[in-house]
């Protein structure tokens, strides 16, 4: 099957410009059936996607649902793909592993999904625990899977100490010196991250990834 393969790369990007779930899957399938590779789709098709998405919403040019959608497209393009990395041998995201999560107390976890989600497509290899998550599953899960960092999230000012909780609890368990926290959420503030002991702040995604390369020194 003959395919123009930069006009493929060209619409799977711009499917995730569109926010179009569906463009993204028919894409993803295409390239599939034709035998593309499937880690080039995902760098220079669906990830430079998501990457103008992130600019676009930084310039005020996106808003919130933007770029829900955009990351929707991506994630569900990366579904496709994944069987055709396992197959050939490679991984969707090679970089250190974050563990994430909402903190126990709160099931807020649309701006966590969309943290984990940028962050997969930016190379890292994400361990989402989900929503309302008890404080000894983060550094179970941390230790467990050898993960550089530990990312956060907290939706309600009563479930803000959880944060400080799995600080406290990386200490107990002699693992802060090798594990970073990344702390987010709408009442979650800079000097709040720096009072607890967290190694990172970010108020949105494509602030998470920037944190969450700088404090694993990854170039994903």
């Amino acid at each position: 099957m003959d395919i123009d393969i930069p006009d493929l790369l060209r619409r799977q990007r711009q499917s995730v410009l569109d926010g179009s779930t569906r463009d993204a899957v028919d894409l993803a399938h295409q390239a599939v059936a034709a035998g593309v590779d499937a880690q080039r789709c995902i760098d220079q098709g669906y990830v430079a996607g998501i990457e103008e998405v992130g600019r676009l919403w930084e310039e005020g040019e996106y808003f919130l649902p933007e770029l829900m959608q955009g990351a929707d497209a991506m994630k569900a393009a990366l579904e496709v793909l994944r069987p055709a990395l396992l197959k050939a041998g490679q991984s969707a995201a090679a970089g250190p592993k974050i563990v994430i999560g909402t903190v126990q107390g709160d099931i807020h976890d649309i701006g966590k999904t969309l943290v984990a989600t940028f962050l997969e497509a930016s190379g890292f290899q994400v361990v989402d625990l989900g929503r309302d998550v008890p404080l000894t599953d983060f550094v179970d899960a941390a230790e467990r899977e050898g993960a550089r960092l530990i990312g956060l999230s907290a939706l309600l000012t009563t479930t803000m100490p959880g944060q400080r909780g799995v600080v406290r609890l990386l200490e107990e368990r002699g693992l802060r010196s090798h594990v970073s926290v990344l702390v987010g959420g709408a009442p979650v503030t800079r000097a709040y991250a720096a009072s607890i002991g967290a190694d990172g702040f970010a108020a949105n995604a494509v602030e998470a990834v920037a944190e969450a390369r700088r404090l694993t020194g990854s170039t994903a």
